[in-house]
């Protein structure tokens, strides 16, 4: 995770909010080796979700934690098997950006624990912003279309 930057949320020079995730553990089916296609395995996931709004009880506009740890969870749960932890990644990150349309920015850490002899967990990391989202959508909108 990446260390703790403080937002300034009221200078428009402020990035706004960012709700951190710290090791969420879910069990999914990820992984290329023929031994990681035997059943679900526990992925770590840490999160930095960026929006920017001011805070309000009713949520409007807010990125809920809760729900989003239950959805991610959720999803990863019930999907077949994947063989990149990449390929994981954006799935996770387009789910994120279809759902919450206050999010601006997201950074995923994903790790397998253990996965490993001398490691005690090995991973990957995505930082993507809206506008990153909205490209990779339009290029795998183009690929399909052709």
């Amino acid at each position: 995770m990446k260390p703790f930057e403080p937002l300034d949320v009221f200078n428009t020079g402020g990035q706004g909010w960012r709700v951190v995730v710290d090791e969420l553990i879910v069990k999914t089916r990820v992984g290329l080796y023929e031994h990681e296609h035997e059943g679900p395995q526990p992925v770590c996931i840490d999160a930095s979700l960026r929006y920017r709004g001011k805070p309000h009880e009713s949520h409007n506009g807010l990125i809920d934690y809760e729900a989003w740890c239950n959805r991610v969870s959720a999803f990863l749960e019930e999907k077949p098997h994947t063989r990149l932890l990449e390929t994981l990644a954006v799935e996770i990150a387009t789910l994120s950006f279809d759902e919450w349309p206050a999010l601006d920015a997201l950074t995923l850490t994903l790790h397998k624990p253990k996965i490993r002899e001398g490691t005690r967990r090995l991973g990957l990391e995505l930082d993507w912003r809206r506008a990153d989202y909205n490209a990779w959508r339009a290029e795998t909108a183009a690929l399909r279309a052709s």
